[in-house]
């Protein structure tokens, strides 16, 4: 597999130097408050990243658990862990990957990064969890998102990102996902909430149930491989609206 870098790419600071400089301590009480502030304010506001980062963190440590033994199942999860790579401007060109063939996963990712204006380095660093495996385990849900989101063909839009946090919620356990998907699909208007329920609700758990474990995938190391290769040895099926 090849992988493809900017020119200007630079070493940074390692995940476990940049979690130390972020890390911030706190006692159970606090971390209770914590989640229970974060999730009012998420809730009221679920454009507030922050606060649903927040919650995430103080809520997910079994879920997190969970999931570092689900990549560890795999010998690419194991290397995801072992080397622990990042998803940011700094290790990603996306003017390479929109260069790459058609199709493949590279070039999928970089036009939805592209067309939802989005970039590899909104995703807020971890600061309330204190192993530093299950930060990592933590910050790499947050960076492979919008590759879930890519892969599987979901838009941002409401729809799709509560279409997303059910496929994440079942595989991840993360409550933070689960709800919002529960909230999330409160928030839809009437006809999308019919597309919901008919369409995007069972595919999203069919999908979470039996797709291989997205958090354990090496992506970086899949820029050059076929989508649709990538999905049968994923066992997904894309949304049909018909």
């Amino acid at each position: 597999m090849i992988r493809r870098f900017c020119h200007s790419h630079q070493k940074g600071l390692t995940f476990l130097e940049e979690m130390k400089e972020n890390f911030i301590p706190t006692t159970q009480f606090q971390r209770t408050i914590l989640s229970i502030g974060s999730a009012a304010i998420a809730l009221l506001n679920p454009h507030r990243g922050d606060m649903i980062a927040c919650l995430g963190e103080v809520t997910g440590e079994s879920s997190l658990q969970y999931m570092r033994e689900k990549m560890l199942e795999t010998n690419e999860g194991a290397k995801i862990l072992a080397e622990k790579p990042r998803i940011n401007s700094k290790t990603v060109c996306l003017r390479n990957l929109l260069d790459m063939p058609e199709g493949t996963i590279g070039n999928v990712y970089a036009n939805f990064m592209k067309d939802n204006n989005i970039t590899a380095d909104s995703r807020l660093p971890v600061q309330f969890i204190s192993d530093p495996e299950l930060a990592y385990v933590m910050q790499r849900y947050r960076e492979v998102h919008d590759l879930v989101h890519a892969t599987l063909y979901m838009k941002t839009t409401m729809l799709g990102e509560v279409a997303i946090k059910w496929v994440e919620g079942i595989q991840t356990k993360l409550p933070m996902c689960i709800s919002g998907g529960i909230w999330g699909a409160a928030r839809l208007k009437p006809k999308h909430r019919q597309m919901y329920i008919k369409h995007y609700l069972p595919w999203a758990i069919k999908i979470g149930n039996n797709a291989k474990f997205l958090q354990g995938v090496y992506f970086e190391n899949r820029w050059d491989q076929d989508i649709d290769d990538f999905h049968r040895e994923m066992n997904i099926t894309k949304l049909n609206l018909h």
